[in-house]
């Protein structure tokens, strides 16, 4: 499923703190940067994630630079392909156009097999959530909802007495279903609740303010010189600065509101059906041919935003950069609004490597992974044809060492001892604030199943119909990373795939003891842990650092 990240409710003033950092791999003298002051700054650069923090204490990955001096006058040596499976990706955009994949066998239109891959007219890619017809799957149920919708008829009622040893088995996984279904169900309502509080709260802030400013007008510096005079002034000012401080407006409380709605009407309701549209056995997960040519879809916002970070077109004096260049973006459709499923995922991956991708991008992932076996099969024909994969580590603020997010690199049921791939990239979310905060609230980590951190909050890339927002989630960190793999293979291609998720991981810039706020947590006070904890690698993808490691290894 692609997570979107929920509100966070607490009322309270966030205070700033500095950090030290501690740096490998030592490079040039760079300027000093001018001072930021992060404890007032709202919002970072639309680019920031392509910033070096020595020249802007902007903790970006320092793609600008890079392009600025290691690539100065160098051409890239090979084009890569990035395969994005995701929810559709605007082919058309302005931005990416000029580098969508093209699959110079295949004959648009025509309605014929021509290059005889099974795949009819898939000229930038392929959909496996579409039907024969051209009609789309948008929204679908989550991986719990159609596992209890299983089970449920069979358990719901059933005299426990007379089950066998299997059944018994199944029913106490059932029975975890139920209980997990029924607390998220309780979640949403909760979170609707929340929500709503939140809606009131701030018209009752604007009223407070509204009367105290004489002509209702104030800045955010204002709030914070704001001496407050009574119990009142207070809970406005709290309020208020936390608002501006996240963004929040009458368009995200509707936005927010909407995806309540949206969860109890499809994701979590079990009388919801929309697999038929498909028209394939879903049960037969050996079934590889189905679906059609179109890799938009109905909802296309998340996967133009994913393609735009690894390869919008550099320096056309429009939208934004990607991370890489000399790259095609693959589209392969897999991921409704809703949970993706298994069979969708595995096929997609072998579509990917069957027609030359060299990395994998994943921006989605579930709690529950019923046909693993066939996504680990797929994985590992990935592995066997040398292509990485990268993966967000999801949005769920929980550590991943005990709780997977699906898919994984690991294979048989993620604990048991069956092996995993040496050619996967776990990414968590880091911000642009280089205090307690610079880990995302809502990443998962986990200091043996994420390899590393990237850019994730505030990330600014192409969305549909030629346009660009500002978007959050470890959705945007992953195609970071795909990007800087991408970057290089395109100009170190002797390197197979295990020797650039090598140098991706140890060049990382490490922030080893940095005290930062565990995700999901409600303050600072309540968790902190050092950000070396959090990963494997300890640290932030940078891309100068990679190209010099990669530059070392090739001689």
């Amino acid at each position: 499923m692609i997570k979107r990240i929920l509100l966070s409710l607490i009322l309270a003033v966030t205070i700033y703190g500095c950090s030290t950092t501690e740096q490998a791999m030592p490079t040039e003298q760079k300027p000093q940067p001018k001072e930021v002051d992060f404890s007032t700054l709202l919002e970072p650069p639309k680019d920031w994630h392509h910033l070096d923090e020595e020249q802007t204490q902007f903790r970006g990955i320092s793609s600008r630079l890079a392009y600025e001096t290691i690539l100065q006058n160098r051409s890239s040596e090979k084009e890569i392909i990035v395969a994005v499976i995701d929810g559709g990706i605007d082919a058309d955009h302005e931005d990416l156009i000029d580098n969508m994949w093209i699959n110079e066998d295949e004959i648009a239109g025509n309605g014929l097999d021509d290059d005889q891959n099974g795949y009819i007219d898939d000229i930038h890619g392929w959909n496996f959530i579409g039907g024969p017809d051209g009609e789309n799957v948008d929204h679908d149920t989550f991986e719990l909802t159609r596992i209890y919708r299983k089970l449920e008829p069979k358990y719901a009622d059933i005299d426990t007495t007379q089950l066998s040893q299997k059944e018994r088995e199944e029913y106490a996984y059932f029975r975890e279903i139920h209980s997990d279904y029924e607390d998220r169900v309780m979640e949403q309502v909760t979170q609707y609740e929340n929500i709503r509080s939140l809606e009131e709260s701030m018209a009752q802030a604007k009223q407070i303010l509204s009367d105290y400013y004489s002509d209702s007008t104030y800045t955010y510096e204002d709030l914070q010189e704001l001496q407050p005079q009574n119990q009142q002034q207070q809970f406005a000012q709290n309020v208020m600065l936390y608002v501006m401080e996240n963004d929040i407006d009458s368009t995200l409380i509707a936005e927010q509101k909407k995806q309540v709605y949206e969860f109890a009407k499809y994701g979590y309701n079990p009388d919801f059906h929309t697999r038929q549209i498909v028209g394939d056995n879903y049960e037969d997960t050996s079934e590889r041919f189905y679906g059609n040519n179109d890799v938009a879809g109905p909802d296309p916002t998340h996967g133009t935003h994913v393609a735009g970070i690894i390869a919008a077109v550099r320096n056309n004096d429009i939208g934004i950069n990607g991370v890489s260049n000399n790259t095609k973006i693959m589209g392969i459709r897999a991921v409704p609004n809703g949970d993706e499923r298994d069979k969708d995922v595995a096929n997609a991956i072998r579509y990917a490597v069957d027609n030359g991708a060299h990395v994998i991008n994943m921006s989605f992932g579930k709690g529950y992974s019923p046909y693993k076996e066939t996504v680990d099969a797929a994985v590992k024909y990935a592995e066997e044809n040398g292509v990485l994969l990268v993966h967000g580590a999801g949005n769920d603020g929980a550590d991943t060492d005990t709780k997977p997010s699906f898919p994984t690199d690991k294979y048989g049921d993620g604990f048991s001892d069956e092996g995993a791939s040496e050619l996967w990239i776990s990414v968590g979310a880091s911000s642009w604030k280089p205090n307690e905060d610079f880990v995302a609230s809502f990443s998962n980590y986990g200091d043996e199943s994420v390899d590393i951190f990237a850019p994730g909050v505030d990330i600014y890339s192409t969305m549909p119909d030629d346009s660009y927002e500002f978007q959050d989630g470890t959705s945007m960190a992953s195609p970071v990373v795909a990007g800087v793999a991408a970057l290089i293979m395109a100009y170190y291609p002797n390197l197979s795939a295990r020797q650039v998720k090598d140098v991706i991981l140890q060049s990382a810039v490490k922030y080893t003891d940095q005290q930062v706020v565990l995700p999901n947590q409600q303050s600072p006070d309540e968790s902190m842990v050092p950000f070396g904890t959090l990963s494997v690698s300890g640290g932030v993808v940078n891309v100068e650092r990679a190209l010099q490691e990669a530059q070392r290894i090739s001689q």
